[in-house]
C-alpha cells in the first residue's frame, strides 16, 4: 500500500504524521507533568509554544516528503506537501490571529 503513487495516500500520510509526532512529543516532554487536556490548555494559553510544538510535528512530514520525492512517487509527495502547508498555515493563524 505504501508503495503506490496516489495523492490520497499522500494526504492521509501527511495528515497522520504530525498527529503521531504530536503524541510522541507529548509523551517525551509533557507526559509526567500534564494530562492530555492540560497539555492542550497549556498550548492554548501560551501562544509562543505553538511554534515550538508545530515544528517538530512537521519534521516527520518533511522526512516523508523527501522519501517519496526521492523514490519518484510525486503524486504521494504532492499530497504530503499539501497537508504540510495546511498544517503550517494553521499553526501561524493560531499563533498570530486567534
Amino acid at each position: 500500500m505504501l508503495k503506490k503513487d496516489d495523492i490520497r495516500l499522500g494526504l492521509v500520510l501527511g495528515f497522520l504524521a504530525p498527529i503521531i509526532s504530536l503524541g510522541i512529543y507529548y509523551l517525551v516532554k509533557f507526559y509526567p507533568l500534564f494530562t492530555l487536556s492540560d497539555f492542550f490548555n497549556f498550548i492554548s494559553q501560551n501562544k509562543n509554544q505553538i511554534t515550538a510544538i508545530s515544528v517538530p510535528c512537521l519534521v516527520l512530514n518533511i522526512a516523508l516528503f523527501t522519501l517519496y520525492i526521492n523514490s519518484r512517487r510525486d503524486k504521494t509527495a504532492k499530497g504530503i506537501f499539501t497537508i504540510t502547508l495546511i498544517y503550517a498555515i494553521t499553526a501561524l493563524l493560531l499563533k498570530y490571529v486567534l
